[in-house]
């Protein structure tokens, strides 16, 4: 095993479990050195079935965030329109941000999901505290939904590492 390549595995890692709170694609980082250390390794330590099962990883906790935002926003009272608009204002949200350094694309898609979920709800006919109720579920959501990623994250990483060492 080639120390440097490990060391900047590792450090790739690591950056990739910083960025997921800030809404960053984190896991996709770490998923890409992963893919680049098998590569210059010659797949000697890291194979298919590894680089595959960190990729179905990656893509189910990017489902399990929209999908939680989506859930939080209908399990605080909200209708299958606050998760639609959790869903959608997260992503719009995220993406208007992601001009402000480091912390825009959060800030972004908590605002946007609650945004999303308080909207659709009120113009759906829905009391003003339902909606709001229904927006904070989104928030609620979108938190659980990075916390499932550093979780994911960090699975990855220690298949990664211990594919390497091993």
């Amino acid at each position: 095993m080639d120390l440097t390549l490990f060391l900047a595995l590792v450090a790739l890692f690591l950056v990739g479990l910083v960025l997921i709170p800030f809404g960053l694609p984190g896991l996709w980082l770490m998923v890409i050195a992963l893919v680049g250390y098998a590569v210059l390794d010659g797949f000697t330590r890291i194979g298919w079935g590894t680089l595959a099962l960190v990729v179905v990883l990656a893509g189910l906790a990017e489902a399990a965030e929209a999908w939680l935002s989506f859930r939080f926003a209908r399990r605080y009272g909200g209708s299958s329109r606050a998760g639609w608009g959790a869903l959608l204002g997260g992503l719009i949200g995220a993406v208007i941000g992601t001009p402000v350094p480091i912390i825009g694309s959060v800030i972004g898609a908590f605002l946007g999901a609650f945004a999303g979920a308080v909207g659709l709800e009120l113009l759906g006919g829905a009391e003003r505290r339902a909606s709001f109720s229904a927006g904070w579920g989104a928030v609620l959501g979108k938190a659980a939904g990075a916390a499932t990623k550093i979780f994911v994250g960090l699975c990855i990483a220690i298949i990664g590492v211990f594919s390497v060492i091993s």
